[in-house]
């Protein structure tokens, strides 16, 4: 589990700077910068899923505020 989301937070990291790539090198002139926000935002949702559904499973464990 613990590299699922290790995957899920480069995905997420990796498409943010392809954002910032495109935005810098495009100057606004294509969609390129809006898609890899989106698929950002897509990547986001799916980790905050993926954990939601192994915390349901038992997968992973909460721990609690000490």
């Amino acid at each position: 589990m613990k590299i699922l989301v290790a995957i899920a937070f480069i995905l997420i990291f990796v498409s943010l700077g392809s954002a910032l790539v495109y935005l810098m090198k495009d100057k606004g002139k294509s969609n390129r910068t809006v898609k890899a926000l989106a698929f950002r935002v897509g990547f986001s949702i799916s980790l905050f899923i993926l954990i939601l559904v192994a915390n349901h499973f038992g997968l992973i464990q909460p721990t609690g505020i000490r």
